[in-house]
């Protein structure tokens, strides 16, 4: 009869341990067990960068890579895509369920009355330059909130945690578009409660004097994208929120956490990245020169927004947001750039390199030439990723705060410095060697 256990025999002792497998996975704390002598510290994983490492147990997202699946909860993000709200699907991401009709309109009034932030919030801001990264500002405020709510210290009650993380999720958008608008010197514009989730943002943006109405289009195309951003499993800043939020911090530092690791090139930066190499090949004509110098190695040349670290076929939200690009450009006139990122995903599709590696087009690959239709600068689109991304992060963190097998994080590390040395009076120094 097969056990779930793994033997592991130690060559260099001789002996054999049996380690119990649960999940897929052994515990490496059961590593410990395997040393060479009483004052050895037992045996380790290494494992830089978490590439095979399972830091939680989680509900709330599953992805297959290789199948190219992504799902909130078991429902699969292209039907979440088609059907559901935003808001919908944060309920869905933090309660585990769909909504009902009644739960979805308190949760989306709660949301739509939080909306608004202290007055104060507003002269922190405004101390910023004038060209501070709209990042930036967001994840000092994000921060700041902390001082503004005491109350989220105690994370231990479950009514605080759902007052905190509706308001982090309400005035996440208004946050946003006041860093926006303190770059571009423009007054803050305040939320309104009769609008959408999305709606209120993008008018809180765009607003210049006069009525201002926002194209239902546009705001269908930004709500899905916010679905599609919505999470994404353990990522470099879910593990950040998860990490922050492990020492019992309250909510709003655990998630200014995120958005500091989603500021990064490698993160929430990589649309604007691809953004970069279509101007840099500028023309369809110069596509195949463009290929040769990425396949070759030739200086700095990358296939940016193709493969991911956990897909190894398409992206299920690349398909999903193609066809909203379609419908956005239908109104906002075709992104210049299209035609050679067209060309560019027809070819790489095609080219026995790039399929032999698995490299398909990612969300970052269409998210960008979006943004940027609908009016949108490089700078902020991080924002956007953030700004939905705060219900994964809250449902993430909600669920690591109530396991119970969640202690604060501690990584163990490989010490490879010097080995014990007595001090060195100055006087005898004689230089590093």
């Amino acid at each position: 009869m097969p056990k779930d256990t793994l033997t592991i025999t130690d060559n260099r002792t001789g002996k054999t341990y049996e380690v119990p497998i649960e999940n897929g996975c052994i515990r490496t704390p059961d590593l410990r067990q395997i040393k060479t002598g009483s004052d050895d510290f037992g045996l380790m994983g290494y494992d830089p960068a978490f590439l095979n490492t399972a830091n939680c147990k989680s509900a709330i997202t599953f992805i297959d890579g290789d199948k190219g699946i992504l799902e909130y909860r078991g429902y699969p993000i292209e039907q979440l895509a088609e059907k559901s709200s935003f808001l919908e699907v944060a309920y869905l991401l933090l309660k585990g369920e769909l909504p009902t009709e009644k739960e979805l309109s308190v949760f989306t009034d709660l949301v739509t009355h939080h909306t608004y932030v202290h007055e104060n919030v507003k002269s922190f801001m405004d101390g910023f330059r004038y060209d501070a990264h709209p990042m930036s500002m967001l994840g000092s405020t994000v921060a700041a909130l902390s001082g503004f709510y005491p109350d989220a210290k105690n994370i231990r009650d479950e009514r605080s945690r759902e007052i905190q993380i509706t308001r982090l999720i309400a005035k996440m958008p208004t946050i946003a578009a006041f860093s926006y608008r303190h770059t571009m010197g423009l007054p803050y514009v305040y939320p309104s409660n009769d609008l959408s989730y999305v709606a209120n943002f993008l008018t809180m943006m765009k607003h210049i004097g006069g009525a201002y109405k926002v194209h239902p289009v546009l705001e269908k195309a930004l709500d899905v994208l916010f679905i599609l951003h919505a999470d994404h499993e353990q990522n470099c800043s879910t593990t950040s929120v998860r990490t922050v939020g492990s020492s019992q911090v309250d909510p709003y530092s655990a998630v200014a956490a995120g958005v500091g690791a989603l500021y990064g090139p490698l993160h929430g930066g990589a649309n604007e990245a691809v953004l970069r190499m279509l101007r840099d090949i500028g023309h369809v004509s110069k596509i195949p020169d463009f290929i040769k110098q990425v396949k070759g190695g030739e200086g700095e040349k990358k296939l940016m927004g193709f493969g991911h670290r956990v897909y190894k076929s398409y992206d299920p939200r690349a398909k999903v947001i193609k066809r909203v690009a379609d419908e956005v450009f239908d109104v906002t006139g075709k992104n210049p750039l299209l035609d050679i990122a067209l060309e560019l995903e027809r070819i790489a599709l095609e080219d026995e390199y790039f399929v032999k590696r698995k490299l398909y087009p990612n969300v970052d690959f269409y998210s960008g030439l979006i943004y940027e239709a609908m009016g949108f600068q490089a700078e902020m689109f991080p924002v956007l990723f953030a700004i939905p991304r705060t219900a994964g992060w809250c449902a993430q963190w909600e669920e690591m705060v109530t396991d119970n097998e969640q202690k604060i994080a501690r990584p163990r590390q490989i010490y490879t410095g010097a080995t014990r040395r007595d001090y060195v009076a100055r006087e005898k120094r004689t230089g590093q060697k």
